[in-house]
């Protein structure tokens, strides 16, 4: 049976434009159960520009301290990162690595949806060549259009992993470049990027169920396992 973990998700309560409370919060955490999620990260926003790393860490703390005496066995474990918008000047930021997924050197960092300069670049080099943090870029399909090939395997060669969105498996031309990116090897990791219950649901079955059909069950359990092994059994 597959162990799957969300890698992207706002389901702390009051954190961000996330879930909006606590019962919110259990209703997400319930529905990505019913969808085979064993552990789900919790990565709230972060901007530099609006707090401290510490200050985050306080709020994202409460946040979590709230939901945990709801935490029933049943529900999916839940661990905690951060989803870091990139700025110039974030591989400077003091206390980065306290924002990667809890447990692992995951830095899960938002980048700009436009053509990426030779200063972006060489600054997520910069990140990326530090011990401690492995750059995992968040939802992809987002982003990676806007960059040619040479860009897309400058960063691959230093390492850089990238996760997708469930919700880019729906709809026929998204899922053939969802497909695409998956057959060339750029993406390691999938996260619902799930914020209620509405528009931005917990959907995560949408990709593992189209992983499988396209690439077979051998595949999606290589996919689950990579991700899994960052955690520190």
């Amino acid at each position: 049976m597959l162990y799957v973990t969300d890698f992207h998700s706002h389901l702390l309560p009051c954190m961000d434009d996330g879930s909006r409370s606590v019962e919110e919060s259990l209703k997400m955490l319930a529905a990505l159960g019913e969808q085979g999620v064993n552990r789900v990260v919790a990565s709230p926003h972060f901007y530099a520009n609006d707090e401290s790393v510490e200050d985050f860490l306080a709020r994202r703390s409460a946040a979590f301290e709230s939901l945990k005496p709801s935490l029933v066995q049943s529900l999916p474990q839940v661990v905690l990162g951060a989803e870091l918008r990139y700025y110039q000047g974030v591989s400077k930021l003091k206390g980065i690595e306290k924002l990667c997924i809890q447990g692992t050197p995951l830095l899960l960092l938002e980048m700009p949806q436009c053509p990426w300069s030779g200063y972006v670049q060489r600054e997520i080099e910069s990140l990326a060549c530090t011990g401690n943090i492995r750059v995992l870029f968040a939802h992809v399909e987002r982003c990676l259009p806007y960059q040619n090939a040479k860009t897309v395997e400058r960063m691959t060669g230093e390492g850089v992993l990238m996760q997708m969105n469930a919700e880019a498996f729906s709809g026929f031309a998204q899922k053939r470049k969802a497909v695409s990116l998956l057959k060339r090897g750029l993406v390691q990791f999938i996260g619902s990027d799930c914020h209620n219950l509405a528009d931005r649901a917990p959907n995560i079955k949408t990709a593992t169920d189209v992983i499988e059909k396209k690439f077979g069950k051998a595949f999606l359990a290589d996919l689950v396992s990579f991700g899994n092994s960052f955690f520190e059994e």
